[in-house]
């Protein structure tokens, strides 16, 4: 009885083994290097009548039997800031609103105060409000990337705030 028990877990991981996933090297698609699977025989054969009756649907529609390799598309990789630039000169992002204005005049005002307190940045007058005017500073592509200028900002134009307004992509930060 006692060697009956050691004789079955022996033959159970015997059969375990058998039941186990081989490896199955195929190639890849895109590179056509070789690419190592580990899976079981059976779904490699389901895989491979599966592909079978795909090539089969395509050619069956033509009378030709088809000889070239299926297309493959790769996806397309995600555009840089200066492609994007280039679709699109001009985006929607971020000016720091400095202050709205009765006139042109005080306008100009506070402009060339801005000026003379931060002079690498760029003043922007918009006259949209008639006759209010907003004057604006900076270009930015994110309300984030404007926060470290505003925060500097803030300590001369105390209602300064971030608004979403259209900036060059170029001069954009």
């Amino acid at each position: 009885m006692n060697r009956i028990l050691k004789i079955i877990p022996v033959i159970f991981l015997l059969a375990i083994n058998n039941l186990d996933a081989q490896q199955v090297v195929k190639n890849d698609t895109i590179s056509g290097t070789p690419l190592s699977i580990s899976m079981d025989k059976k779904v490699e054969e389901l895989l491979e009548n599966l592909e079978e009756k795909c090539l089969t649907r395509n050619s069956s529609n033509n009378d030709a039997p088809k000889t070239t390799a299926p297309k493959i598309v790769v996806p397309e990789k995600e555009l840089t800031q200066a492609e994007i630039c280039r679709r699109n000169p001009r985006i929607m992002g971020y000016k720091i609103q400095l202050a709205v204005v009765k006139s042109n005049e005080e306008a100009r005002e506070v402009g060339l105060f801005f000026r003379r307190r931060f002079p690498n940045m760029k003043v922007e007058i918009d006259a949209s409000l008639r006759p209010n005017y907003k004057v604006m500073a900076g270009s930015y592509l994110t309300k984030q990337s404007a926060a470290a200028d505003l925060a500097k900002i803030r300590a001369h134009f105390k209602s300064a705030i971030a608004i979403q307004y259209r900036v060059f992509c170029v001069e954009a930060k």
